[in-house]
């Protein structure tokens, strides 16, 4: 059976990457993770630093794993979460900024449109 290889389209993948940051408790998990840097933290401390616990936060580290967002990596008997797509964060904001203003009449001040 021959698979059809056809690339997503960039609005597609940025959707599904705004859909994984869809809610306030992910947008806190991630930007706990960036803040730790690329060391990561456990789950233990993730939780102590969110207040997110549990089978919520194994929820929405699974749904930013599946994004591609986040890593988990066993060390020893902790797993250790870590951001992994500064890149792609980085291009999410420059999908909504690349065209900024490029249908007003008057460019906004400090906004570039390409």
């Amino acid at each position: 059976m021959k698979m059809n290889h056809t690339p997503i389209p960039p609005l597609t993948l940025a959707a599904a990457s705004f859909a994984a940051l869809g809610s306030e408790q992910r947008l806190l998990v991630l930007r706990c993770l960036v803040r730790a840097g690329s060391d990561g933290l456990s789950i233990g401390d993730l939780g102590e630093r969110t207040g997110v616990t549990g089978s919520t936060l194994t929820h929405h580290l699974k749904l930013l794993a599946a994004a591609g967002l986040v890593k988990q990596e066993r060390q020893g008997r902790s797993i250790i979460c870590a951001a992994v797509a500064y890149d792609e964060v980085k291009a999410l904001a420059n999908f909504l900024l690349t065209e900024c203003c490029a249908d007003a009449a008057t460019p906004e001040k400090g906004h570039s449109n390409g």
